[in-house]
């Protein structure tokens, strides 16, 4: 049986503008729901259905193939049934004939591909025609007895207990909430009822932990914030970062290469701590010839002493840093959704948002680590630079010979490669004249 998922991810959003774009832990909300779908092996073909040449391109490189959705099916009023029958129109164009599918909602940013599984062996199986995910729960639930005042402001009547007897919770049957993460059903049963449910429904129960539905600002914080801890809970080992591909590499200075401190001696004389590792890191991509550049709005001879140390572009005294990148971008001839900008304050929001990949480190100012598209695990100053390299390379064919040909010329009589754990130890760089790798 072919099984498909069908993600709608519109770009109008009256509540958070720009919604299905918005990055939850350094991932907009639209390649989430792409990756979980591609993680389930019981899943063929993942569409995204859009009206929008944006949520199109983040979809397509998180590995979706897109569906344009007309206007008059993208609107406020446009129901998700609708955009789920279009989507199957131009799925059959295509010359494929699902049994299954998978109606995925890209504002629930915590699916798990083996929940994802659990629906679609159900449906396969015959166990039922159409089925949701759900949450347990031993809430009592009442309603207003007359509807026609406030909510709230009347009698109210209990739903789903009788009021006069209160069972313990473990002497209760749980109810079911729907979280309106993802339903899966039998296709030929959706196409007659032009519905989600019909036929024998069940319940695939998830972890409340996974329910949460993106529908204010307050809830993409909260979930942005919860995203580094689910996100590691999702593997069953240490999780490989995915590749950052890109042409070109830009930096700010101060906390990217530093951890945002410095030291001062009595003299007035500015030192800072970078990473050997960094270092190492950009000698990769050197090799590889992928072009770095180093922007300061502060004019320091700390930093042309490390741009120097490392052979990199430097601009110093930058005020206006997004003109300033697209004037380098230019003169390299680079296409900027090619290019990555690491960032860590609020000053590097313009910048940011010239490049296709918004790179923050982790402990960036909120608005920043809100702009980014990827948010590193490094702190800057602290490997942060080498695990940008690492990544852009993981892009490349051939990285991981050209990194052993760099950490073999490099580490003179010590053999091993050098990785992020191994080659963390922190330098100083102190003033003009003095050398920063040692």
């Amino acid at each position: 049986m072919t099984c498909i998922a069908i993600i709608p991810a519109r770009g109008g959003s009256q509540g958070v503008p720009g919604k299905n774009l918005r990055p939850i832990g350094g991932i907009p909300l639209v390649a989430r729901a792409v990756l979980s779908c591609r993680a389930a092996s019981g899943i063929d073909h993942v569409f995204v259905s859009t009206d929008d040449a944006q949520i199109a391109a983040a979809a397509r490189e998180a590995g979706a193939e897109i569906i344009h959705r007309p206007a008059e099916l993208a609107g406020n009023t446009a129901s998700s049934e609708s955009a789920l029958l279009h989507a199957l129109d131009d799925v059959a164009e295509r010359g494929i004939d699902p049994q299954i599918m998978v109606f995925v909602q890209c504002t629930s940013p915590f699916i798990r591909a083996e929940d994802l599984d659990t629906g679609v062996a159900m449906v396969r199986d015959g166990a039922a025609d159409s089925v949701f995910s759900g949450i347990e729960t031993y809430e009592f639930l009442w309603r207003d007895a007359d509807e026609t005042l406030p909510p709230g402001t009347g009698q109210v009547v209990g739903q789903n207990h009788d009021a006069s007897h209160r069972p313990r919770r473990q002497d209760r049957r749980p109810d079911f909430r729907e979280t309106g993460a993802f339903y899966v059903m039998r296709t030929d049963g959706f196409r007659r009822a032009k519905h989600r449910f019909f036929g024998r429904t069940s319940v695939v129960p998830v972890s409340e932990l996974t329910s949460l539905e993106i529908d204010t600002v307050e809830e993409l914080e909260l979930a942005d914030a919860f995203a580094r801890v689910f996100d590691r809970g999702v593997h069953d080992g240490p999780a490989t970062p995915d590749p950052i591909d890109v042409d070109a590499v830009i930096t700010d200075f101060d906390g990217i290469h530093t951890p945002d401190t410095a030291y001062v001696d009595q003299d007035g004389r500015e030192t800072v701590r970078v990473s050997r590792a960094d270092g190492l890191g950009v000698s990769f991509l050197r090799r590889a010839g992928v072009p770095f550049l180093i922007l300061s709005r502060e004019r320091n001879p700390v930093v042309s002493a490390r741009a120097r140390k490392m052979s990199v572009d430097v601009l110093q005294g930058v005020d206006d840093k997004a003109t300033a990148i697209r004037s380098w971008i230019e003169e390299h001839g680079l296409d900027p959704q090619r290019v990555a900008y690491v960032g860590n304050d609020v000053n590097d929001l313009g910048p940011l948002s010239v490049v296709g990949w918004p790179v923050a480190v982790p402990e960036a100012h909120p608005l920043v680590l809100r702009a980014a598209r990827v948010v590193l695990t490094r702190p800057g100053g602290e490997g942060a630079v080498r695990e940008l390299c690492e990544r852009v390379l993981a892009s490349r064919p051939g990285s991981e010979q050209l990194i052993s040909e760099v950490a073999g010329g490099a580490a003179g009589s010590r053999r091993s490669t050098p990785t992020l754990a191994a080659a963390d130890a922190p330098d100083a760089t102190p003033g003009p004249g003095a050398d920063a790798d040692r």
